[in-house]
């Protein structure tokens, strides 16, 4: 509680799926009748970016083709996912997935999508056909979901529309506001929206606003990718004269239900003005690792005070333990010093300050209260596993340090969503036949 552990908690879920109570310290008398969990309790952490398709790529994207390999390189060949994946196979794929998600211990995942259009790029008779794909994929398996309908109308600055290998995003601002607010309609428990652009070279400045103005209408969290590679950076310059996140500062008026993507190649002057915005930020360590995009600059925003959550992105990796290590561990590799997160202010060292911010921005990107173990919150926990080997002998104050730093990553033996027990024994019941649908799909786009 309050970023640091506690003994004996009584722990009470409201019928609505958010804590009613939390006591700690809690007496024995108050504990009688209470089901006893068997292992220390961590609240459950939002995945702020997911692209679920790119879980079809995973590990098909690293053999190079030329003399240089960077993003742009690699997005030619994720449209090759892109372009071929029906809604039954996005599904499958995306049910898979987010039972991993699970397992590794998140429980909110905010999908920032933009496979809207068939294969050759024409509506579907069902406008919401890849929405609710993702909709039921997540409702299978129990997992929260933000879906973010994505705004996506030009392949660059400058551009009149897209690229045919893009044909399948083409989205205007009232056909994406009208898949959030289907969703909303037929999604369900747990199944909330919010809006997105996919970046400032894709959108123009009137689709902008007229989404921005739709999501505060709505009260919708709104994401945006932003200022990720030095390409961008340029060609935005030649655009507009300024940077790209000095552009939406002064443009767009982002506030606290925005979240900016990525904005790795960003100036701590820039910071400084995401941070008096309101807006947060969304750090993706394993993709921006693996597409070469460069290493965020986390002690500048942290002295800035600001707000960050954390999302596995094109899904390298399916486990907050090794975004939050790779987070710190590219900050000391570049400074070349150790423990660069305790320096943030008040927090129990690296790990926990780590986790804590992860936890805090859960709510900016997905609108909702996720913010831990409080009343009111909903009631998303882990028990861990104590018998991991990475936690075997680690005195109690010490098992988040052990959860990060120490691999390979201990496991969550039970994991809780809205009060309601979704993994028992670390994995989902369902798992084989989820990894069985999976395989289905993978071998119909690969084989």
């Amino acid at each position: 509680m309050d970023g640091a552990w506690t003994q004996d908690v009584l722990l009470a879920v409201a019928a609505d799926g958010t804590w009613a109570s939390i006591e700690p310290n809690a007496v024995e008398e108050a504990r009688h009748g209470a089901v006893q969990l068997k292992g220390p309790v961590l609240p459950g952490l939002v995945n702020a970016h997911s692209h679920a398709f790119q879980r079809a790529i995973a590990g098909l994207t690293e053999r190079s083709e030329g003399s240089s390999d960077d993003f742009w390189s690699w997005r030619d060949r994720m449209y090759s996912a892109a372009l071929r994946i029906t809604p039954e196979q996005l599904e499958a794929v995306a049910a898979l997935l987010y039972a991993e998600l699970l397992q590794a211990g998140y429980t909110q995942v905010c999908e920032f999508h933009y496979l809207h259009n068939n294969t050759d790029g024409k509506a579907y008779a069902d406008p919401l056909a890849m929405s609710l794909a993702l909709v039921r994929a997540a409702q299978r398996v129990g997992m929260g979901l933000t879906l973010l309908p994505t705004l996506y109308m030009r392949s660059g600055f400058g551009a009149t529309g897209l690229r045919e290998d893009q044909r399948r995003f083409a989205s205007t601002p009232e056909s994406v506001l009208r898949l959030a607010e289907g969703v909303l309609h037929q999604g369900g428990h747990q199944i909330n929206t919010g809006m997105a652009l996919h970046s400032l070279r894709a959108v123009d400045e009137a689709a902008l606003h007229e989404v921005a103005a739709a999501a505060r209408a709505k009260g919708m969290a709104v994401h945006i990718h932003i200022a990720e590679q030095i390409q961008e950076v340029k060609d935005c310059v030649a655009a507009h004269g300024e940077r790209p996140i000095e552009w939406l500062l002064s443009h767009a008026a982002p506030n606290a239900h925005w979240n900016l993507v990525h904005a790795t190649q960003s100036t701590a002057a820039e910071l400084e003005g995401v941070k008096k915005s309101g807006a947060a930020v969304v750090i993706c360590p394993s993709t921006e690792a693996n597409l070469g995009d460069g290493v965020f600059d986390l002690p500048a925003y942290a002295a800035a005070g600001g707000n960050w959550s954390v999302g596995s992105d094109s899904h390298v990796t399916r486990s907050w333990q090794e975004e939050l290590r790779l987070l710190e561990y590219s900050q000391r590799l570049t400074l070349r010093q150790r423990n660069i997160a305790a320096r943030m202010p008040a927090g129990p060292g690296s790990a926990g300050n780590l986790f804590n911010a992860a936890l805090a921005g859960g709510s900016a990107a997905t609108g909702l209260p996720l913010g831990g173990l409080h009343p009111g919150q909903r009631a998303d926990f882990l028990v861990v596993d104590a018998t991991s080997p990475a936690l075997l002998g680690i005195p109690a104050d010490h098992v988040l340090d052990a959860l990060v730093f120490s691999s390979p990553d201990a496991r969550f033996s039970e994991v809780f969503v809205a009060g309601k027990k979704v993994v028992s024994g670390g994995q989902l019941d369902q798992w084989p036949r989820l990894a069985s649908e999976f395989v289905e799909a993978m071998q119909a786009l690969w084989g």
